[in-house]
Protein backbone atom coordinates (compact mmCIF):
# COMPACT_ATOMS: atom_id res chain seq x y z
CA UNK A 1 0.00 0.00 0.00
CA UNK A 2 1.33 3.64 -0.78
CA UNK A 3 1.90 5.74 2.13
CA UNK A 4 -0.34 8.51 3.09
CA UNK A 5 -3.03 8.78 0.08
CA UNK A 6 -5.73 6.82 2.34
CA UNK A 7 -8.48 8.58 3.95
CA UNK A 8 -8.18 9.26 8.14
CA UNK A 9 -10.43 5.98 9.70
CA UNK A 10 -12.23 6.52 12.53
CA UNK A 11 -12.68 3.66 14.91
CA UNK A 12 -15.62 5.39 16.58
CA UNK A 13 -17.63 7.34 13.94
CA UNK A 14 -20.96 8.29 14.87
CA UNK A 15 -24.23 7.73 13.36
CA UNK A 16 -27.23 9.76 14.16
CA UNK A 17 -30.54 8.65 12.75
CA UNK A 18 -33.30 11.54 11.96
CA UNK A 19 -35.59 9.11 13.84
CA UNK A 20 -33.51 10.00 17.18
CA UNK A 21 -31.53 6.74 16.96
CA UNK A 22 -27.55 6.71 17.21
CA UNK A 23 -24.86 4.04 17.29
CA UNK A 24 -20.83 3.83 16.75
CA UNK A 25 -19.58 2.60 13.97
CA UNK A 26 -16.13 2.88 11.88
CA UNK A 27 -15.76 5.41 9.16
CA UNK A 28 -14.04 7.80 7.32
CA UNK A 29 -15.83 10.70 8.85
CA UNK A 30 -16.24 11.50 12.31
CA UNK A 31 -19.99 11.97 12.61
CA UNK A 32 -22.78 10.35 10.03
CA UNK A 33 -26.42 11.87 9.60
CA UNK A 34 -28.34 9.22 7.81
CA UNK A 35 -32.28 9.34 7.63
CA UNK A 36 -33.04 5.64 7.49
CA UNK A 37 -31.49 3.14 9.73
CA UNK A 38 -32.18 -0.42 11.24
CA UNK A 39 -34.61 0.86 13.87
CA UNK A 40 -36.50 2.32 11.54
CA UNK A 41 -36.26 0.89 8.18
CA UNK A 42 -39.45 -0.76 6.99
CA UNK A 43 -37.37 -4.61 6.28
CA UNK A 44 -36.37 -4.64 9.61
CA UNK A 45 -38.95 -3.28 11.70
CA UNK A 46 -42.36 -4.63 9.64
CA UNK A 47 -44.25 -1.68 9.30
CA UNK A 48 -44.72 0.18 6.10
CA UNK A 49 -43.79 3.71 6.36
CA UNK A 50 -44.08 6.44 3.64
CA UNK A 51 -41.45 9.05 4.05
CA UNK A 52 -41.71 12.00 1.90
CA UNK A 53 -39.28 14.51 2.39
CA UNK A 54 -40.23 18.06 2.21
CA UNK A 55 -43.11 17.46 -0.71
CA UNK A 56 -40.28 15.16 -3.03
CA UNK A 57 -43.96 13.50 -4.68
CA UNK A 58 -45.89 17.19 -5.07
CA UNK A 59 -42.56 18.74 -6.72
CA UNK A 60 -42.35 15.70 -8.99
CA UNK A 61 -46.06 16.13 -10.11
CA UNK A 62 -46.14 20.47 -10.58
CA UNK A 63 -43.58 19.23 -12.50
CA UNK A 64 -44.27 16.51 -14.67
CA UNK A 65 -47.83 19.01 -15.00
CA UNK A 66 -46.10 22.08 -15.91
CA UNK A 67 -43.82 19.77 -18.91
CA UNK A 68 -46.75 18.26 -20.55
CA UNK A 69 -48.49 22.21 -20.54
CA UNK A 70 -45.38 23.07 -22.66
CA UNK A 71 -45.59 20.46 -24.85
CA UNK A 72 -49.01 20.53 -25.84
CA UNK A 73 -48.32 24.52 -26.58
CA UNK A 74 -45.48 23.31 -28.47
CA UNK A 75 -47.60 21.05 -30.62
CA UNK A 76 -50.33 23.45 -31.22
CA UNK A 77 -47.75 26.12 -32.44
CA UNK A 78 -46.20 23.44 -34.80
CA UNK A 79 -49.42 22.19 -36.09
CA UNK A 80 -50.60 26.24 -36.31
CA UNK A 81 -47.09 26.96 -38.74
CA UNK A 82 -48.25 24.28 -40.89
Amino acid sequence: MKNEIHPQYFTAAKVVCACGNSFITGSTQQELHVEICYNCHPFYTGKQNLIDTSGTIDRFKKRSSKAAELKSKRITKKLAKA
